[in-house]
């Protein structure tokens, strides 16, 4: 006889509530703590426990020298990529990483190992290891909590950096923002061929970042093809005008901005169609 599906939710649902850990009811001494900062679309995250001094010698003494550190509290520090990455220079792929140490007085080994989620260092296991960079700490004022942070050095790239005591520790990651954006706009573009505003868009991203050109006008003709807009029109008038055709370019960024007019756009549409054919007639 079958069981009616009511009971069956019912008993799945009663064993994965019995799966989960159970509520936190008393507070930690290394509170749980997280950072996160997208770099172009790559998105890099970090999550860790963050002890106090409270007092004590940290790197030499209860941070020893010389010995793998889960470079926080509790479980093992993890750091996560969305895409591929360069640490410090070093290619790293896109997953998720346990964030080891190994604190010197005059240097740090940082290291990027594959198993994520680790107890501690005690399961720490360098055959899994997929990255192990050198880096010189620095003196800082005192940080009484550890303390992770992420900010951007340039559109391509971001420090991760640790504070802790009087040490900072600092891990460059770089980003290959033009090769990740094209490998995502050439997939959508695959999915959504019937797509205008995306042709659209992908070709305005090459004009911006001067890349692909060639590609970037097959595109926006197939845009223009599929319907034609002062948006579309635009996108084509700046890669003619960066290809040198420049009576064409304002021949086509006219005809943009008389649509515009026509339909009655308001001036975010005329305004940057303006000033751009302003600019190239005096020219």
């Amino acid at each position: 006889m079958h069981k009616p599906a009511w009971i069956i939710v019912a008993a799945y649902a009663a064993i994965t509530l019995s799966a989960l850990p159970p509520p936190q009811i008393f507070p930690q001494l290394s509170p749980s703590a997280g950072v996160s900062q997208t770099i172009g679309t790559t998105t890099v995250d970090v999550l860790y426990h963050r002890p106090a001094v409270r007092g004590r010698p940290i790197f030499g003494a209860l941070v020893p020298y010389g010995q793998v550190w889960r470079t926080g509290a509790n479980e093992a520090t993890t750091i996560r990529f969305s895409d591929s990455v360069q640490v410090n220079g070093q290619k790293v792929p896109a997953g998720t990483y346990a964030l080891f140490s190994i604190p010197y007085q005059d240097h740090w080994t940082v290291i990027l190992n594959k198993r994520a989620r680790q107890e501690g260092a005690w399961e720490y296991d360098p055959r899994e290891d997929v990255l192990r960079i050198d880096v010189k700490p620095k003196a800082v004022p005192h940080t009484e909590w550890l303390t992770y942070e992420i900010y951007p050095a340039s559109s391509a790239t971001a420090y991760v950096d640790l504070y802790w005591e009087k040490v900072r520790v600092s891990l460059l990651v770089e980003v290959d923002v033009d090769e990740i954006v094209t490998a995502k706009m050439r997939k959508a573009m695959r999915e959504r061929p019937g797509d205008w505003k995306l042709l659209s868009d992908a070709a305005q991203y090459c004009v911006d970042q001067e890349i692909h050109m060639g590609e970037a006008l097959g595109w926006i003709d197939r845009s223009i093809k599929l319907n034609e807009q002062p948006s579309n029109l635009g996108v084509k008038a700046r890669l003619l005008y960066l290809h040198g055709d420049k009576t064409q370019a304002v021949q086509l960024l006219e005809k943009a901005l008389a649509i515009a007019r026509a339909r009655k756009q308001g001036p975010a549409v005329t305004g940057p169609l303006e000033q751009m054919l302003g600019q190239w007639k005096k020219s």
